[in-house]
């Protein structure tokens, strides 16, 4: 009967959900007009201020397209084939594939949101090899399995806090840095990693289609593009020209890709001894770089590769800038600030907690970044927190801030079950070569959502501070 219910969320999807752009484009109009409902903005002013955010992620938007190539070019190297190969052979249900892809994918995620690209390899050559594996819902199961990301080394927002110089301090808003044992080394958050990875583990697994009814990949796809394709080394040779020459002998040379290799992992070494376990995502990036021209020996091999996974991510190009404008909406008309003060206005010293998670939540879906959603309504959030605690000891203050920070988290994280946009980070990997959009796959995540909603949200207003 539950997946029954998960199936008819599906048909709802697939019958009213537009294109991932054409949600942007509605999402857009949308704040646009509450904006000019809410603010004092003018309609041109609305205009400008989603012109001035349309180019504020771009170097957010670099990094997420960069974490996609150089995360799938390593897995497509002829080293993690065959460790992928291996581990398929001891892996025979579809059952053993959907908790095996839930447990590694959340412990991935853990260490960096960029790893999710690694889930999506693993999962898609899993489902090539595992008979009765319902492919759509395995997608939306390693996209849920990156929410663990708010709970690990990447959370932006715990990072932030723990800062030095942080917009928080240089506005007043705090007086000073606040430890991550406060938010990621917290009893809650903890107890939260072993509920994503083990208990939400068993509920997708539990919740799996019964009905394949066409949907394997094997199914899907519109061909064999594996058939006929030349290996990474078998292309590389083909380029060589018949006779002895310099330029071949640079693009194959094995020296000269060591020695840069050489030299990167000299300074990654530098890096996590100057700045301890500080995995932002430039340095996960300049690892995945780094590793992927490894594993491939040559510049010209690397090259191939690197071309090869760069061949689906024209959807995050040409998305990510709207959402940047919806950003800028909230941000320059002040909309963001007044959400934060309406939620500021009706919490109570009981209460905020499940209205930062709410807030965090619905924010996300026009602004699907962190860190951007946090610019916008943390400052007012934690001010509104501050005078909820008036009068309360230094130490207690602080941890109701950190408690409120972690609620937008962790509601930003979970609605993402709602907004398809991140579905742009699996998409490249696990849809390459079938038809499949968005709707698809969102209907599948509607149960997951609705029943961690209710467990985070009793967790974040009844667990002791």
């Amino acid at each position: 009967m539950i997946t029954k219910f998960g199936e008819k969320f599906t048909d709802l999807f697939q019958k009213f959900m537009p294109n991932a752009f054409v949600f942007a484009l509605l999402m857009t109009l949308f704040t646009m007009v509450v904006a000019f409902l809410w603010t004092d903005s003018s309609p041109m002013h609305i205009l400008s201020a989603w012109y001035k955010g349309f180019w504020s992620l771009l170097e957010f938007g670099m990094q997420i397209v960069l974490m996609i190539v150089t995360g799938y070019c390593i897995a497509i190297s002829p080293v993690i084939r065959k460790g992928i190969n291996s581990l398929c052979r001891r892996i025979n249900t579809p059952f053993q594939v959907y908790f095996f892809v839930a447990v590694v994918g959340s412990l991935l995620v853990l260490v960096s949101f960029g790893w999710i690209v690694i889930t999506c390899v693993l999962a898609r050559e899993l489902a090539l090899k595992v008979k009765g594996v319902h492919y759509p819902y395995l997608i939306a199961l390693v996209y849920f399995t990156a929410g663990s990301w708010v709970y690990g080394l990447s959370s932006s927002i715990p990072l932030l806090l723990n800062t030095k110089d942080n917009y928080l301090i240089e506005q007043g808003v705090l007086n000073e840095t606040i430890s991550t044992s406060y938010s990621l080394g917290s009893g809650l958050n903890l107890f939260m990693i072993v509920l994503f990875v083990i208990v939400a583990a068993f509920l997708i697994t539990w919740l799996s289609p019964k009905k394949l009814e066409g949907k394997e990949l094997n199914d899907l796809l519109l061909k064999d593009e594996t058939a006929d394709e030349k290996t990474i080394q078998e292309e590389a040779s083909s380029l060589s020209l018949p006779f002895k020459n310099i330029s071949d002998k640079l693009n194959n040379s094995s020296l000269l890709q060591f020695t840069i290799v050489g030299l990167a992992l000299t300074y990654i070494v530098y890096h996590f001894i100057s700045h301890g376990m500080d995995l932002n995502f430039n340095i996960i990036i300049f690892i995945f770089l780094v590793l992927g021209m490894w594993v491939h020996r040559s510049p010209i091999r690397y090259v191939i590769a690197m071309k090869r996974a760069s061949s689906n991510i024209s959807g995050i190009i040409f998305q990510y800038p709207f959402y940047a404008g919806i950003m800028g909406i909230m941000i320059f008309t002040g909309l963001g600030e007044n959400l934060a003060i309406l939620m500021a206005s009706v919490a109570t010293v009981d209460t905020y907690p499940f209205f930062a998670f709410v807030t965090g939540g619905f924010m996300n879906l026009v602004i699907p970044s962190a860190g951007g959603e946090f610019a916008v309504i943390g400052p007012s959030i934690i001010s509104a927190v501050q005078e909820i605690g008036s009068g309360l000891p230094v130490e207690e203050v602080t941890k109701m801030v950190v408690r409120a920070s972690m609620s937008v988290a962790y509601g930003e994280s979970l609605s993402n079950c709602l907004q398809p946009f991140f579905l742009l980070l699996v998409f490249p990997v696990m849809a390459a070569g079938i038809n499949i959009q968005a709707r698809d796959i969102m209907g599948y995540l509607m149960l997951p959502f609705f029943i961690f909603f209710v467990i985070e949200a009793l967790l974040l207003t009844f667990w002791p501070i």
